[in-house]
């Protein structure tokens, strides 16, 4: 299957990165440029740079960067293809493309294949829902008296799958799936015989979708009692889903998780969909699972505020403040709010109605040290013995905090709503901070003490530590000329189309004038020589390319070394000029003198490249004329050598 090339540039021309980035990552807006936490990597402050004028990302923390189109690739864990499909979509761009043969469909690889599989059979789910008569007598009445309308349950996808043995099986075995695709996409089980059948049977349908809104699984609720089934099941781990990485709801609710810089926390599916009709859209579910580090993960990409929902259930709502804990470890602000006893979101949003509901929230939502003080507090009424435990318990949860500021400021509020001298809450609180330094010291310890024992036992160092790996090599020797080389890339992609005062001083643009003053010199590293050659032919032609030209014309290499060279970690604040009159040199002040500066240096570390080399071949000349030839050519190239440090000012060793 392939998109044509007219398509491919309409996509290329309407994509944002910022847009696109946005879908997954709240930017914050630093100078030109926007910032986040990277989404490929653990981080705790921002390296993550967006720049909306050049069209790319990139992260100064992993390395990884590029534009639109491998952002999604990266993210979605999608091929090229498909990536585009996913932006023509998001831009409203119709791809004209054949429908996938089953030749096709064993064409594309795992996870695509799955994607296809798992979306026909949303779409089977949803058919039998609204057009078949069981699924209109049962799964559409279930979701018409949960008070859902049409409009939200085409929003979150929902179905019915009927109560037969192979239904499903025999529709997606005649859309040219096999039944060993079906297995693995968990929507077929195999007895012991071998013999497989559909895992949903006579149940609702709710589709779990990742964040660009694919479906990758599935939840199904059963509605007659069966003594033997369980009320919910869901679709097992498979390559396309992970429970652990998934939230309900977030495909649905991201882009109002980012306008209202919040996300509600609730359990169930359910909640989530009756939240949403309400119209509080910032809400997600972890679905019946305990909260991961990777749900975590999720959220932060959109904000960095979590309000958990709680039943007014006791017991459960401690057994959930381990999750609180992990929300805190990560940096995240957390509060909380409680439901009358016997409510959750789902009831209580169709009681109250949604304008009330949304009030409630509002009114009853509590940061997370008088949540649980008070929680804890009504627990252990007047017994002295409780009230220290829950001190305790409460001074745990600030201790996780990593930012020492929100330590602080919580220990007061602990200490003024129990009542203590806050200087014993910080001491307890410091306490349980060296505490778990001892800890991560020791395990950093035994790790350090396995990796030990497994060099010993196998002779080499173990490959799950990259690290002790890395320090017994010797540090590659840096090549000045290839150094040189990049800087001139760098001017080249950034300013090449600039008109500067060439030779004679001429107008001229930039790329013009350098090429015509390196027209000699070659590039040793490989792909910069890949680059330099593209704006060579192109200036044949009379045209001068820009960074944005190899990012859609060259190659994955190309593209990397690309984005490195265009992407500036650091920019000077207009507050320097605008605030404090101090005036800040810009290269852009003094291209001239920076491109013709540059060629010098290229010219330099290039002929002292050429007499290292001439000095090679003496060590291995036969005749006395091979010497005498080759150090006449090497006092020739150090006039040049001296010359060129002469126009520098560099002093060079004879």
């Amino acid at each position: 299957m392939r998109i044509s090339d007219h398509i491919i540039s309409e996509i290329q021309s309407r994509m944002d990165i910022q847009e696109v980035v946005s879908d997954y990552v709240s930017l914050k807006k630093k100078g030109q440029n926007f910032w986040a936490c990277c989404p490929f990597h653990d981080e705790k402050s921002p390296s993550f740079s967006v720049a909306p004028n050049k069209g790319i990302y990139k992260c100064f923390g992993c390395g990884k960067g590029g534009d639109a189109i491998s952002f999604i690739m990266d993210i979605e864990g999608l091929g090229y293809v498909e990536a585009l499909k996913h932006l023509a979509n998001k831009y409203g761009i119709e791809v004209e493309e054949e429908e996938a043969t089953p030749d096709q469909i064993k064409e594309f690889n795992e996870k695509e294949s799955l994607l296809i599989l798992l979306d026909h059979a949303k779409g089977y789910y949803k058919q039998l829902l609204w057009e078949d008569d069981e699924g209109q007598a049962i799964g559409l009445s279930y979701f018409k008296e949960r008070g859902f309308s049409d409009e939200t349950i085409k929003a979150f996808d929902l179905g019915y799958s009927r109560d037969k043995w192979d239904g499903f099986m025999k529709y997606a075995s005649k859309n040219g799936f096999t039944e060993e695709m079906m297995e693995k996409a968990g929507l077929v089980l195999a007895k012991e015989d071998g013999k497989k059948y559909d895992r949903f049977r006579g149940r609702v349908m709710f589709p779990i979708h990742n964040p660009s809104g694919k479906v990758i699984g599935f939840g199904a609720r059963i509605l007659k009692k069966a003594d033997n089934q369980p009320k919910y099941i869901n679709s097992p781990e498979s390559p396309v889903y992970h429970k652990s990485n998934v939230l309900f709801g977030m495909f649905q609710a991201k882009q109002a998780i980012r306008n209202e810089d919040n996300c509600y926390l609730v359990e169930g599916y359910t909640d989530v969909i009756s939240m949403h009709q309400a119209g509080v859209k910032n809400v997600v579910a972890s679905s019946g699972t305990s909260l991961t580090r990777e749900h975590i993960k999720l959220i932060s990409r959109f904000t960095q505020n979590v309000t958990t929902l709680f039943d007014g259930d006791v017991a459960g709502i401690k057994a959930s403040m381990r999750g609180i804990d992990m929300l805190l470890e990560e940096g995240l602000n957390v509060r909380a709010v409680v439901f009358p006893e016997g409510e959750d979101p789902d009831s209580y949003s169709q009681q109250l109605g949604a304008s009330a509901f949304k009030a409630f929230l509002e009114k009853n939502s509590e940061d997370f040290i008088a949540f649980k003080t008070h929680l804890y507090l009504k627990d252990a009424g007047s017994d002295p013995i409780k009230k220290a435990g829950t001190i305790r318990e409460i001074v745990g949860s600030i201790a996780k905090i990593p930012d020492a500021i929100k330590r602080l400021v919580f220990a007061r509020e602990c200490s003024q709503l129990m009542e203590m001298d806050e200087a014993v809450i910080v001491a307890e609180m410091n306490k349980m901070l060296i505490e778990q330094g001892q800890q991560q010291q020791k395990e950093r310890e035994r790790q350090q003490t396995r990796q030990r024992l497994d060099l010993d036992s196998s002779g080499s160092a173990p490959e799950s530590s990259p690290d002790a790996a890395i320090s017994t090599l010797a540090k590659p020797e840096v090549d000045p000329k290839m150094i040189q080389e990049r800087e001139s890339l760098r001017l080249l992609l950034n300013y090449g189309q600039f008109v500067i005062k060439g030779t004679e001083e001429v107008d001229q643009l930039l790329a013009d004038y350098f090429l015509h003053e390196t027209d000699e010199v070659h590039f040793s590293h490989p792909v910069y020589a890949q680059i330099l050659d593209m704006f060579k032919n192109k200036l044949v032609d009379g045209d001068v390319i820009d960074a944005d030209y190899v990012l859609k014309h060259g190659t994955e290499p190309m593209k990397k070394e690309v984005i490195d060279l265009i992407t500036e970690r650091h920019e000077v604040s207009h507050h320097w000029t605008e605030k404090f009159d101090i005036k800040v040199n810009s290269e852009r002040n003094d291209l001239k003198g920076a491109t013709y500066a540059n060629i010098v240096r290229l010219k330099l570390r290039t002929v002292r490249a050429v007499i290292k080399e001439n000095l090679d071949k003496l060590k291995t000349a036969e005749t006395e004329a091979e010497q005498v030839e080759i150090m006449e050519h090497h006092e020739a190239l150090k006039k040049v050598e001296m010359g060129l440090a002469g126009i520098l000012g560099v002093v060079t060793v004879g």
